[in-house]
């Protein structure tokens, strides 16, 4: 049997629980990560013994746009900051999931920027699906219907 058929799982939304800034100006690393660490000890005293946690990847707002899979948002902290959170956790017996968004991209994603700046030359057109380079959306693109095709890390249709 493995560990997760009888996990019992806590969720945290670290941006929010943190305090993060609503938007990224991807220059102030933050120190907020650290601040979730109380919680392990609360997580175990109920019974969890699992933290889904998520999102953590660099993005602009919410998390959920992301814009760099290699790099803990740095509203958060720093890779290395995370290395030591999940660290803790485990050695307080507690495994760690992250929440991971891998079928959509952020505005500042460097493909899509390129999609924008290139369009049909864009060297990363084909991870992404339905562009229609003839309309246009509510971010003023001069492209619209645009959904992620390829992960850029992973190289697989989603």
């Amino acid at each position: 049997m493995a560990w997760y058929d009888e996990a019992v799982f806590y969720h945290i939304y670290p941006l929010g629980l943190t305090g993060a800034p609503k938007t990224n100006d991807y220059k102030t690393v933050g120190d907020r990560l650290n601040k979730i660490l109380p919680w392990i000890d609360h997580m175990k005293e109920i019974g969890c013994n699992a933290l889904y946690i998520g999102p953590l990847f660099e993005s602009g707002t919410h998390g959920y746009d992301t814009t760099d899979y290699k790099k803990l948002d740095t509203r958060l902290g720093t890779n290395e900051d995370l290395k030591s959170f999940v660290k803790t956790c485990h050695d307080k017996g507690v495994h760690v999931i992250f929440d991971g968004v891998f079928n959509h991209v952020g505005r500042d994603f460097f493909a899509f920027q390129d999609l924008k700046k290139n369009r049909e030359q864009s060297r990363y057109k084909d991870w992404f699906c339905n562009v229609n380079f003839w309309g246009n959306n509510e971010y003023n693109d001069g492209f619209a219907t645009v959904h992620l095709r390829r992960h850029p890390l992973l190289g697989v249709g989603i």
